[in-house]
């Protein structure tokens, strides 16, 4: 199995109950008893990278732990009968009060997010979203505050979760970093 696999924490079968519950291969269990297997996927998790005309990218600071007090991306879980657009584009009120339509997908990343002691696989969907420098984004939610820093300075350090670290770093080391500030909103 994974290092901190999240069916290490299942001792009994969910659908009877049964302590016979044995590992199936890396990524499921079975029940010896009545033989249900449970796969454990990767969650899907959206972030945000956000940019306006001059050439900033939105960051907020979490409110909440893991990494209480460091950056972020605006981002999150996606629900249960969402699509991956939907959740970002919720995420995105939820946390900062901005309504977005245009997104582009960019890259996807693996990840491990620890929450009340359990390690959950995720999936991180990075997507690009243009906004006008008249955007006044409100934290909320889980994002304490919301911060403009010209891309140019953004220190991928200052990111606390290590797949929203690894994003930063990518965007502002590809050739898309210096397009922010061409491209017309």
């Amino acid at each position: 199995m994974l290092k901190n696999h999240p069916l290490e924490k299942f001792r009994y079968c969910p659908v009877c109950g049964n302590a016979r519950w044995v590992v199936n291969d890396f990524k499921s269990k079975r029940c010896e008893a009545c033989a249900f297997v449970y796969y454990a996927n990767a969650a899907a998790a959206t972030a945000a990278i956000i940019v306006n005309s001059r050439g900033e990218m939105l960051a907020v600071r979490r409110a909440k732990e893991p990494a209480k007090g460091t950056l972020d991306l605006p981002g999150g879980f996606v629900d249960m009968g969402e699509s991956i657009e939907q959740g970002m584009r919720r995420e995105i009120l939820e946390e900062t009060g901005l309504q977005v339509t245009a997104m582009d997908y960019l890259f996807s990343l693996p990840n491990d997010y620890l929450y009340s002691g359990m390690t959950i696989h995720t999936v991180d969907a990075v997507f690009l979203v243009h906004v006008g420098d008249d955007v006044k984004p409100q934290a909320a939610d889980d994002a304490a505050d919301c911060l403009w820093i010209p891309v140019s300075d953004v220190n991928p350090a200052d990111f606390g979760l290590t797949s929203i670290r690894r994003a930063v770093e990518r965007f502002t080391q590809a050739d898309k970093a210096p397009r922010v500030r061409d491209r017309k909103v």
